[in-house]
């Protein structure tokens, strides 16, 4: 069935599954689930075992499993971010879908994770296909915004190249660069993921598996929902990590 969405809002399930009445619960399932990775236990596992015990549904566990991580990846992850002002001068790698998509979430009403490595996530993944939303041009122009001042020495972004619709965007992006006297480079590749984690340069993503790659990197993604979408519908499962409290005991 083609996407046909003008939106990239919530599920319709969402104020249901996400109610303030559940937030209780889903804290206690990441807190679980938190204290189970710091120790080692499988990440599939340890999410059925909090999942069940919490009697989550589908989609309540994958925000559950997109907001955790263990203690020492979280340590790891903080250790190599960088503040927008140490982008001055440095090359920028933005991870494209991954940025895009969280800020178009965030300005349609969607769900947002704010998870313990303290980045901010959206729930959505690509799954072959991009399909331009009523959020994509204010999204760009927002972070068009928010690099600006960053004065990043050159700003590419990495779009997937079997991603439908990706050179239609690049292309969009290019012409909006332009008219924003924003010297961006949009390239497309065949996996961004993979050039990202060896940039020799500051990266601009969520993505956990590339957190845990890469050099450097820098919050993109948070710091333009919090400065330009002050009304997102941020989830906060469990607290953002503290290396001060970071060994403190948490229920199993």
């Amino acid at each position: 069935m083609p996407d046909r969405r003008k939106h990239r809002g919530p599920h319709p399930e969402d104020g249901r599954l996400f109610s303030p009445e559940v937030l209780p619960r889903l804290r206690a399932a990441a807190s679980d689930l938190a204290w189970l990775l710091s120790r080692g236990y499988a990440p599939d596992s340890s999410l059925k075992l909090v999942g069940d015990r919490y009697a989550l549904v589908a989609r309540q566990r994958t925000a559950v499993a997109r907001s955790v991580c263990s203690d020492a990846a979280a340590q790891a992850r903080a250790a190599k971010e960088v503040s927008p002002a140490s982008v001055a001068g440095e090359a920028l790698w933005v991870d494209g879908y991954n940025v895009l998509t969280t800020l178009e979430a965030a300005l349609a009403g969607g769900v947002v994770l704010a998870a313990y490595d303290g980045t901010f996530r959206d729930m959505a993944s690509m799954h072959g296909s991009f399909r331009k939303v009523a959020e994509t041009l204010p999204a760009l122009n927002i972070l068009g915004r928010v690099i600006a001042p960053m004065r990043p020495g050159r700003c590419l972004w990495l779009l997937d190249r079997p991603v439908s619709n990706s050179g239609r965007l690049r292309a969009v992006m290019e012409q909006m660069a332009e008219r924003g006297g924003w010297s961006w480079q949009v390239e497309l590749v065949a996996d961004p993921d993979a050039v990202l984690a060896g940039a020799p340069c500051i990266v601009a993503t969520a993505d956990s598996a590339l957190l845990d790659r890469c050099r450097r990197w820098v919050n993109l993604a948070r710091r333009a929902v919090e400065h330009w979408a002050p009304e997102a519908w941020v989830i906060e499962c469990i607290e953002r990590f503290d290396p001060e409290w970071a060994q403190r005991p948490r229920r199993p």
